[in-house]
């Protein structure tokens, strides 16, 4: 049933999160400063969320996470190069809350000052994102990334490993609800959690090494096939 792959879904992005946290900390890849404030709004909602998600049919949800996924796919494919955003002058909150970094960009052997703007707006986005990842069940990198990226202006290796840090608590708070109600099993989520981690420790590394332009196309390729499996099984499509 679709609430126990939403429970194992969201044990599993916790602990890639987790896996590659430090590992993207370290590289410069992933800013602790600029995830806290966003993750503590979409963990708030997450709980909320995930109480919605557990009481909408698995149809009407599958459905809904497609119809998105693939809107975000949209965007991407709309907005072009994005890899490194021009931010020409940070927003009042950012400067406040110190909304900036540095890091070394291996692939294309560049030192990349960052900053980011339209703060207000991404928290609003994030408490948004918060009840869908609880909702579906999933995480929410598929979220997490674009509104960084693209709305906030994070480079994008930036906002792909900022993202795993809001990750690590959005999950946390929403994946007690699946567990209070019994939406968990260990023969689930225990094998793929350890194939998880194993995997995000590589995708650590190779984001370091990849260039932003490979790293784009792999992000919409993976969520232009979600999207588009996740539509077809909601609308009973495929069975």
């Amino acid at each position: 049933h679709l609430d126990f792959v939403r429970g194992a879904g969201l044990l599993v992005a916790l602990a890639s999160a987790l896996a590659a946290g430090p590992m993207l900390l370290r590289g410069g890849l992933a800013s602790l400063r600029l995830a806290l404030p966003l993750a503590l709004l979409a963990s708030a909602s997450s709980i909320g969320g995930a109480m919605l998600g557990l009481a909408l049919p698995a149809a009407a949800v599958q459905t809904a996470l497609g119809a998105i996924v693939l809107g975000i796919v949209g965007l991407m494919l709309v907005a072009g190069k994005s890899e490194y955003p021009q931010v020409a002058q940070p927003d009042a909150l950012s400067s406040a809350l110190r909304l900036h970094g540095v890091f070394v960009d291996r692939a294309a052997g560049r030192r990349i000052e960052w900053q980011v703007h339209r703060t207000p707006l991404g928290l609003f986005v994030f408490l948004l994102i918060g009840v869908l990842a609880g909702m579906f069940g999933i995480g929410a990198g598929w979220a997490n990334v674009p509104a960084l990226n693209l709305l906030m202006g994070a480079p994008l290796k930036v906002a792909a490993g900022s993202s795993g840090l809001v990750l690590s608590l959005v999950d946390s708070a929403a994946a007690w609800v699946y567990i209070n109600q019994g939406a968990v099993l260990p023969m689930i989520a225990v094998p793929s959690v350890v194939g998880m981690m194993l995997g995000a420790r590589i995708g650590a590394r190779l984001l370091h090494v990849l260039p932003g332009p490979v790293i784009r196309r792999l992000v919409i390729a993976v969520l232009l096939f979600a999207g588009l499996r996740a539509l077809v099984k909601g609308l009973g499509w495929w069975n």
